[in-house]
């Protein structure tokens, strides 16, 4: 005998990624325009801090634009019958592309970096300065968007993180075009672009090792398994709790499923109904997907894996 919250598999018009889609669709606007504004002044100024800058406002474009698909292809009703948890999944898809973009941009500012050792730079700093406060009030306005949902989705988070990266950017282009005026050394565009790069690397390694996480399917943060266990096996009827599963569908979205193991004559209507309580009231399980079995029933036995 098996339950769940729901058998349905539409999606739910809550969820977290789609509450904020209004966030992240004008992050996405605001972002890409000022990345033309960007990269055109960065290749004028000659600035490598400000190429940079407009490397990773480019991750932000896509990042963002792949947030807002991923948003709406998670809302969007299965009609193939196939997609058995609907196409939630597609928001973490979209934090791995952020990811991915945020590392590559970290790779291409080094590479960039290393190859102007030995090579004098001319770097015009007053554009400098200019677009990077610019880039810093876009950024400023991006991060207050995005900040309420990012503690809510990873897809969102994605998006945030990807923004953040990009306002210390947008400071570290400014403290390079202050440095370069005051100095009229250009070798603090190169130390500043470097200093960016090492600091998007890790967020983007840090994101990564969350987005992992929900793909290895591995039980959701805060949540011991073995206090689900406990939990469960201390249901009233309740003799043993055995295959138990829990894992996160995407951000806000934990499922579990369990076998719970009762005498015969226990009311198995109560301990499904008893069980359900537990999983959604102490771990915010609402899909739990619970299997109650007498103890006379061997079929688990036969299970290979």
């Amino acid at each position: 005998m098996g339950g769940s919250h729901s058998h349905s598999h539409a999606p739910i018009p809550g969820h977290a990624g789609a509450a904020h889609r209004w966030r992240l669709r004008t992050a996405f606007a605001l972002v890409a325009g000022f990345f033309v504004v960007e990269l055109v002044t960065g290749i004028v100024s000659g600035s490598l801090a400000l190429l940079s800058d407009a490397g990773h406002m480019a991750a932000d474009v896509v990042a963002l634009g792949a947030a807002l698909v991923a948003t709406r292809i998670a809302a969007r009703p299965d009609t193939t019958g196939r997609r058995t948890f609907g196409s939630y999944r597609a928001e973490v898809f979209a934090s791995g592309l952020a990811v991915l973009l945020m590392l590559g941009v970290s790779v291409y500012i080094v590479v960039e970096a290393l190859g102007r050792i030995g090579t004098p730079a001319q770097v015009a700093a007053t554009p400098m300065f200019v677009v990077g406060f610019l880039g810093l009030v876009v950024n400023v306005v991006c991060l207050v968007l995005l900040r309420e949902g990012a503690s809510e989705s990873l897809n969102v988070k994605g998006a945030y993180l990807e923004v953040v990266a990009d306002t210390v950017g947008s400071l570290g282009v400014l403290v390079a075009g202050v440095l370069v005026a005051a100095t009229g050394n250009a070798w603090w565009d190169t130390g500043v672009a470097l200093a960016i790069a090492v600091f998007v690397a890790v967020r983007a390694v840090a994101l990564g090792r969350e987005v992992l996480v929900v793909l290895g399917q591995h039980a959701p943060a805060g949540m011991d398994p073995d206090q689900v266990a406990s939990a469960l096996g201390a249901v009233a009827g309740v003799r043993e709790v055995h295959d138990l599963h829990v894992w996160t569908l995407t951000s806000g979205m934990n499922v579990a499923t369990a076998h719970l193991v009762t005498a015969q004559s226990t009311d198995a209507h109560a301990v499904l109904d008893d069980a359900r309580q537990v999983m959604r009231s102490r771990f915010g399980v609402e899909h739990a997907t619970l299997q109650v079995e007498p103890d006379t029933h061997t079929g688990c036995a036969e299970v290979t894996w």
